[in-house]
Order: C-alpha cells, then structure tokens, then sequence
C-alpha cells in the first residue's frame, strides 16, 4: 500500500472518530426519551399508535415483522406493475421471481440486485420503493439494537420501548437530516439529480447516494455501483462515501454508551471495532499486493478491475468499509481481486459485520460477541459471568449462541444446495476454489444483509432469485428475533452486585478478550468454506 493510500485510510479514520462523538450524544438525545414533535405526532395519529404504550418483546417483534412483512408486499407490488405507474421511463414490470426478490433484498437490508438498475427500474420504483427502504430498513437495524440496549438498562420490567416511536424517530431524526446534508454536499461535487429524460444518465441520484451508504443498502442507482462517474464522479466523493458507510454504526457505539451511562465502555467497544477494522484493513492490503489465483502479473494483478481514477489503495479501503460495514456498495470489481484478497472481504462479512457492521445490526452483534467475551472471562475467573449487573447465564447464552450459528448455517446450507444441484451450479463464471468462492460469496451476502457482489456469479436466475431469498429473511429477522428474546430476558433481571471479583466490561484485558471472541465465535465457523475456497485458490 503507498504511502497516500495509508493517509487516506487514516484521514477516514480520524473523522469517522471525529465526527462520531457529536452524532453519537445526539443519537441518543433523539432516539431515546423526550418529547415528541409535531410531526412525529400527526405520523402517530393516523397510523393509529400511542406513542407512550411500549411494549414487551414479543409484541415488539411483532410489530417488526408485520412492518417488513407490509414493506415487502407493498415492493413487490411496485416492482410487478412499474408498467402501469407514472415515471416508469417505459420500464417493464419485473417478472414476480425477481420482483421477490428484490422486494425481500431492499427490505433486509442486503439490497443485491439481479438486474442492472439503469434499464430496469424507472424513477419511481428508486424514490418511492427503494429509497423508502433504504430509510426504513435501516431503522428497522436501530430498532432493535435499542431494544437490546434498554433491555441491559432496565431493571425487573418486561418493557422495551415502542417499535413504532423508534421507527419514526430513527427515519426523521437520524437518516433525514443527514440524507438532506450529505445529498447537497455529493450534488455539489458533481452527483447528478434530476427526473428528466428517458436516457441511462438521468435520475435522482443525489438524493440517492448518501441513502444507500449511510443506511447499509448499498444498491446501486447505476449497474456499476460506485465505479460509475455519477455515483462517484472524483476521489474526494471516493473518500466521503467510504466515511458515510461506517459513520452511523460507529455513531451508535457512542450512542451505546450514552445510553448505559459509561462512555468509558463505549470507547472500549469502539477500540474492539477499530482493531477489528485494522487488521481486515491490513490483510486486504498485504492480500492485494500479491498475484495469485486467477488473477496474475500477466495482466496487471491486482490492479484488473480496479476503478483507475481512485486506484489499488483507494479500492480496497472502498472494498473493506463496504463488507465490513454491512453496506455492500462496490467501487472496483471484487471478483478482481486476489484470490487472499476476496477472502478478506469474505471474512470481513463471516465476522458477522461487527467491524462496525451495519445501521443497529452492528452494534447488536458486537453486544452479543461481547456476551460470549463476558461468558468466557467469568468462567475463567470461576463467577457467574455479568454485564452490566446482569446475570449472562444458560439461558441468556442459549439465545447468544443460537443468534450465532445461525449465520454459518444458512450460508453453508445454501450454498451446499446450490453446489449439489446443476442449476445452482450453472450461475458458477469459474470452475475449482474461486467458482466456490464466487458462490460462498453470494450467499455470505445475502445472509449477512450485505448486498455486495462477484461479478463472475450470476444470481439472475429463477433458482437463485427464490434460494436467495430464503437466506435473506433467516439471515435478517431470525437473528433478531433472538435479539429481542435476550432483551426481554435481561430487561426482567434485578441488577446483581459489583464486587472485587466481578469482571470489569473495559480495559485492555477486556478489550483482548472481546477481540478474540469475536475472531473464534465467528471466523472458525467459516475455516472449512475459506480453506476450500479464497485459501485454496490463493495456495495454487
């Protein structure tokens, strides 16, 4: 890596930690408690909600669901008749596997996309179906990573909050203010946005972009994602758009904080992030530099695929905050990368996107690998383990460690299936490790609500479109579901007793333990499919 790309990499990270401070204090000012405004009431009265009803955890979950169930229906509808709508652009209405599936994609967050956006979708199946869930699948992520936090708060209550008050609170407080800000700031460096026209150059793509990589959607409004010079005309907008991927999940670890009342533990968390972070950052670097697999100097190494105008460095900085940040844009081809390389970002998902991960669903799975953390060292010091004052026993574990095989499971069951049937297979661009690695690839993002992509594999088919699908829904919603479980099962508990003997949630020795937690609990699931795999390809 040369030395400018290093003071990229360091410049992003120092204002990333710069700017998550403020937004972190306000996030939780304005997501948890306080009054209501005006709008937010009139939103209230007509959908019916009483605002200062909250609810357990099953009625939570509830209410989750049937919004992202009502969210699905309402896309699929959209993408199915986009004929008969105004500001089609003469788009045809998508055949109902694909409709599917980019229904379930954008409402889980994973936003992957079987069809090139440019001539398939018209300008109001972008604002009113993806752009609305670019907002609300994002907060959906924040919802439950605000149950989870009020119920390590509360004491001896069954009450986790109000779905529909976080919901409406996390899309007009958070992502709208900063959408406004972020649309003008790319707009003014040469991000397009406009409704005229039928051509491929036209479109609302202004107030697109910062959506897209501020919410963890990561779809693009163009095939190529990121690469193209209208999504990302320059390498200052290269540098911001990589900033707005991992700002807002690395703001609510701040928010984490403010909310149990120890800023000290947020900062711990944050340093488990940031070495987390660090060491994907290295690898993919110390990955890119070397040719191997079916990547080779004959043809330019590492640098075949990579947008020319921000280069290797700037490419696989772009390429590591996407994966490990949940978002899932893409600046440069992954498929193009070395094999080792491509493994990176592999993993940088397999880690479950911790590192920060995505909008909510970072911070609720770094907790959950911070509960194994705090599980192991009690043992170790022979405690029953606690955090926070609360009782992290059997069965508190048993949700842990279901939320965390359910990962694992989904991708190597599907992608199993899709290796053992010949029209799974069919969608493979490469024979040996890296057309395994093309797959493993597919179906870790889908499960990890990720979205990004090898553009070897093609996914556009009606297998796929429907196997897909099954991964997106177990991989987005059974994990919260243990989520909101954990949460009422805490909230329940009466705050335990700090002695000399209980393990202290901050510090360097916690701050080892968490980072290794996180590695063990989740990278050793996925050995067997890296080694087949990037590994294999990368030892050829």
């Amino acid at each position: 890596m040369t030395v400018f790309g290093w003071l990229q990499a360091t410049l992003v990270i120092a204002v990333v930690v710069g700017l998550h401070v403020p937004l972190g204090d306000y996030f939780a000012r304005a997501l948890d408690g306080g009054r209501h405004l005006a709008p937010e009431r009139l939103l209230y009265r007509v959908c019916g909600v009483d605002p200062d009803r909250e609810q357990n955890w099953r009625h939570y979950l509830f209410a989750l669901l049937a919004f992202s169930a009502a969210s699905i229906a309402a896309l699929f509808a959209l993408f199915t008749f986009q004929d008969r709508l105004p500001w089609s652009l003469g788009r045809d209405g998508m055949p109902w596997p694909l409709a599917l599936h980019t229904a379930v994609s954008f409402t889980t967050n994973t936003s992957w996309q079987n069809y090139a956006g440019e001539s398939t979708t018209g300008h109001l199946a972008v604002m009113a179906g993806l752009g609305t869930q670019a907002f609300a699948s994002g907060a959906v992520g924040i919802c439950a990573a605000l149950a989870l936090v009020r119920g390590l708060v509360r004491r001896g209550t069954d009450e986790l909050g109000n779905f529909w008050v976080d919901l409406i609170r996390s899309v007009l407080r958070v992502f709208l203010p900063l959408a406004v800000v972020f649309g003008l700031l790319l707009m003014a460096a040469g991000v397009p946005q406009h409704l005229s026209g039928v051509d491929q150059l036209a479109g609302p793509v202004g107030s697109w972009e910062p959506l897209k990589l501020m919410s963890g959607d990561g779809g693009g409004f163009f095939n190529a994602n990121s690469a193209h010079p209208l999504e990302n005309p320059s390498a200052w907008t290269n540098t911001v758009e990589i900033v707005l991927m991992l700002l807002i999940p690395t703001a609510l670890v701040r928010t984490y904080g403010r909310m149990v009342g120890s800023l000290r533990q947020s900062w711990t968390l944050l340093t488990v992030v940031g070495i987390l972070f660090c060491l994907l950052l290295v690898a993919g670097n110390l990955a890119q530099s070397l040719h191997t697999g079916t990547v080779t100097a004959a043809v330019g190494g590492q640098t075949e695929g990579t947008e020319t105008r921000f280069g290797v460095p700037a490419s696989t900085l772009f390429g590591i905050s996407a994966t490990a940040s949940a978002d899932g844009a893409a600046n440069a081809s992954y498929d193009s990368f070395s094999s080792l390389g491509g493994g990176v970002l592999l993993a940088g998902m397999m880690l479950g996107e911790i590192a920060p991960g995505g909008t909510g669903s970072g911070l609720y799975g770094l907790l959950m690998a911070v509960m194994v953390a705090v599980f192991i060292g009690g043992l170790m010091v022979g405690r029953t383990p606690e955090y926070l004052r609360k009782r992290i026993g059997f069965g508190e574990m048993r949700h842990v460690v279901l939320y965390a095989l359910v990962a694992p499971t989904t991708v190597l069951v599907c992608s199993a299936i899709a290796v053992a049937l010949p029209e799974g297979r069919s969608s493979m661009g490469n024979t040996g490790p890296h057309g395994l690695t093309e797959l493993i690839y597919a179906y870790t993002s889908n499960t990890a609500s990720n979205g990004s992509a090898m553009a070897g594999f093609n996914g556009a088919t009606d297998f796929h479109n429907l196997l897909m699908v099954a991964a997106m829904l177990v991989g987005r919603y059974v994990p919260i579901v243990f989520v909101l479980a954990l949460a009422g099962r805490l909230a329940r508990q009466r705050p335990g007793v700090v002695t000399v003997g209980t393990l202290r949630p901050y510090g360097v020795n916690f701050v080892v333990l968490a980072t290794g937690a996180a590695l063990v609990l989740a990278l050793l699931n996925f050995l067997p499919a890296l080694s087949l795999g990037p590994v294999a390809e990368g030892l050829l």
